[in-house]
């Protein structure tokens, strides 16, 4: 028995896949670690397997053994333990996840923590996943982000940048909780209470690096018998964890089979080769060897670099894809000669910068029993025992919207490890995007993403909180689920490509049209609102008859495009040039006797309705000069007005103004808004007169019965061959319209550029 102890005194457990050791002790005032006793059992059955308890009993007798042992030395009765998880049972999953902004957006730190959030919640999911039981609960230790993405380029930090997409891949590490409550119910059974909870590599990161090197990149690699298990730090924390099925029983079996040795005697000759220049031993035949622990190392120098390499290429993965800036190994395993020096060369840094911690490391720590080899063997069980005075790395309860939850103390715990520990839906904490729009253009594939809704609102023991709140035991939180935002919403003329307009050029004037649009082969406007997976078709070219059912013309005799001979199905395609003669009405002579009374009928009126009938009748007009693109002046003399007025678009720039004319208004216009010389009120042939606004001017549409937006263009002067703005708006008493869209008597109109 040790001598009689009055200060308080911690229990830690290192429960083990081939044995238990139970550590007694306390701290000092200056923060050193007094071991008290210190004793080990080993386990008489397979109890455990690879860190896992499978017979809870027989691993709770073997903790009594322990227990017993140690009350016995210090004079104690023992109530409270700290325990830990192994690593190897840790699980790590690497998972990926990425968000989109509407437009190029700076990337902030909350984007950031969010963009990982989804990365962890897809870790989470891949797991649940794989797990055949759906009953398993798994607790996040911690994650790692491998790398993040910029617009899918590769990039260390995202945050201050501009993008339009930012992803990030991450290994995300979770612990079973199957595990732990196993671990619970043997300790239970032992008639102990679980004072604290941590992970193996927790506890030897506690002794083997203190706080003031975890600034620095390193990792601690633990070689137990069935795995190695790793642990890296970065910026003062923990950042990931993970193990590899290999480790010293691999060696132990290459030496059973090179020297014809059994389990126990390979292992023996294994340790003791660390320690001794020469190791004797006895095969399965009886005969004795002596062999030099140089001759042991060769031998078992191939294992050695296959379980180095595998632990270098985990540590590079877990570290983003980079080797550390040092490794300390502890274990029994790793006391293997050559271990460090393959390791480091397999990670591609100096051999000075891996070291076993061993004693070195045990510097502020003392024991009180006799005959204790101080070794890396008694790290983790000694850095059990100091996490207690952390109280970190433990089970906490929070409650969330009323339901109390169990969280793994990582001490970076946030509102969203209760949410995703809970199981609350994803969707429901970041803000939920309406439902994207897909169509096609021209057969490209193309995507409008909906709007971002709001975010969920949190409230944290009463108080509004973010996502990225801390948390600490018996908090309360409320959480109210995100929005969705609205669907995608768009029209033909949100196109880009629908604003490139078409130029031809008839019967020697430009004309400038919008291009038609298809969409699941029928035309549509510019005001037609896009459906899921539309087909749209931007077309390059007009027909002949949608030239000139554009224009409101009617062609007489014969038409070239290009000065070749076409037909109303040709397809004039940007800067064509078309020529043909225009179908002009014969006088309605009743209506002009009527008008002006008999014999009354101007003679210029009379001639300008004839002269181009009297021409083509004597020839002036030649197939000839259809054929050559040429139209005689005399046509164009008489056609001047009515050319001017069926083309959209074009200004007649021709016809003076007259007095008391508004900017807009030409001298036809504002003829027909006056008396006629003879003092007659002038009415049209044909139709009827309808008096309108356009952009706030009078103007009054004529010779039709009925008329729609397009004929504006024949009476007001509205430039189209040049486009002033994005798109083209037209607004019928304040209501957006498209060119077949009906006029009625003193509409409002106006047309404008935006």
């Amino acid at each position: 028995m040790v001598k009689k102890l009055t200060e308080p005194l911690v229990f830690g457990l290192d429960i083990g896949t081939r044995s238990i050791v139970g550590t007694v002790g306390y701290r000092t005032s200056t923060n050193g670690f007094v071991v008290v006793a210190q004793e080990s059992v080993e386990h008489e059955t397979r109890a455990m397997l690879d860190g896992q308890i499978h017979d809870i009993q027989a691993v709770a007798d073997t903790i009594i053994q322990v227990k017993q042992k140690l009350e016995q030395l210090i004079g104690r009765k023992l109530t409270d333990v700290c325990i830990a998880a192994a690593g190897r049972v840790l699980k790590t999953v690497v998972a990926c996840a990425e968000m989109h902004f509407n437009y190029e957006t700076v990337v902030t730190n909350e984007h950031v923590y969010s963009l990982d959030m989804l990365g962890v919640e897809k870790a989470y999911d891949l797991l649940r996943q794989e797990q055949q039981n759906d009953d398993i609960h798994f607790y996040c230790v911690g994650y790692s982000v491998i790398r993040y993405y910029q617009n899918d380029y590769p990039i260390t930090n995202l945050e201050g940048h501009k993008a339009n997409t930012i992803r990030t891949e991450l290994i995300a590490t979770f612990l079973p909780d199957e595990v732990v409550d196993g671990l619970y119910a043997a300790v239970e059974k032992a008639g102990l209470y679980v004072a604290n909870l941590t992970l193996e590599p927790i506890a030897a990161m506690n002794v083997a690096i203190p706080e003031k090197f975890r600034l620095l990149n390193i990792a601690l690699v633990d070689v137990g018998a069935g795995t190695s298990d790793i642990s890296i730090t970065n910026d003062g924390s923990i950042i990931a964890y993970g193990m590899i099925p290999s480790a010293g029983d691999e060696i132990t079996e290459a030496l059973a089979r090179h020297y014809l040795l059994d389990f126990g005697e390979a292992e023996k000759m294994k340790c003791q080769s660390t320690m001794r220049k020469q190791v004797t031993v006895h095969d399965i035949m009886g005969l004795s060897h002596k062999i030099s622990s140089e001759e042991i190392a060769e031998v078992a120098e191939p294992v050695v670099r296959e379980i180095t390499t595998r632990v270098a290429d985990r540590i590079k993965e877990l570290n983003g894809g980079k080797p550390v800036s040092a490794v300390f190994v502890v274990g029994g395993g790793g006391k293997m000669m050559g271990f460090e020096e393959t390791l480091a060369d397999n990670l591609g840094i100096p051999k000075e910068r891996v070291a076993l911690r061993g004693s070195e490391v045990m510097g502020q720590i003392e024991f009180l029993q006799k005959n204790i080899k101080v070794d890396s063997l008694l790290v983790t069980p000694v850095g059990i025992c100091l996490n207690y005075y952390e109280q970190k790395n433990n089970f906490i309860f929070v409650t969330l919207n009323g339901e109390r939850i169990k969280l793994y103390d990582n001490s970076k715990l946030t509102v969203v490890d209760a949410a995703m520990q809970m199981g609350y839906p994803n969707e429901d904490l970041f803000p939920k995007r309406g439902k994207a729009l897909n169509y096609s253009v021209n057969g490209e594939k193309r995507m409008k993403r909906g709007e971002p809704g709001d975010s969920a609102v949190v409230n944290l023991n009463g108080k509004e909180s973010a996502l990225s709140g801390a948390l600490s035991q018996n908090d309360k939180i409320e959480i109210k689920a995100s929005t969705a935002g609205k669907d995608a919403v768009m029209t033909i003329g949100e196109i880009q490509e629908y604003h490139s307009a078409i130029h031809f050029i008839f019967n020697r004037k430009p004309i400038t049209c919008p291009r038609f649009v298809q969409v699941n082969g029928e035309l549509v406007s510019q005001y037609y609102e896009i459906q899921e997976n539309d087909e749209i078709e931007i077309l390059e070219y007009y027909t002949l008859e949608q030239v000139l059912e554009f224009m409101d013309i009617v062609c007489r005799g014969r038409a070239y495009v290009n000065n070749a001979s076409a037909d109303m199905e040709t397809k004039v395609y940007d800067n064509f040039t078309i020529a043909c003669e225009i179908k002009k009405e014969e006088p309605n002579y009743q209506e002009l006797i009527k008008e002006y009374g008999e014999g009354q009928v101007p003679e210029a009126v009379l001639n300008g309705e004839m002269q181009e009938a009297e021409q083509v009748a004597e020839g002036h007009i030649t197939e000839k000069d259809m054929e050559s693109g040429e139209i005689s002046s005399q046509r164009q003399d008489a056609e001047d007005a009515k050319t001017d007025d069926s083309i959209p678009g074009n200004v007649t720039e021709d016809i003076p103004k007259v007095k008391g004319a508004s900017d807009h208004q030409t001298a036809e216009g504002a003829l027909e808004s006056q008396q006629p010389v003879s003092g007659l009120q002038k009415t049209s042939p044909e139709g009827v007169e309808l008096p309108i606004t356009v952009n706030g001017d009078p103007v009054i549409l004529k010779n039709k019965k009925e008329y729609i937006l397009v004929d504006v263009l024949d009476f007001y002067p509205f430039d189209l061959s040049v486009a002033k703005g994005n798109r083209l708006e037209t607004l019928i008493n304040g209501v957006s319209s498209d060119f077949t869209s009906p006029v009625h008597e003193n509409d409002e109109v106006k047309i404008y550029w935006v």
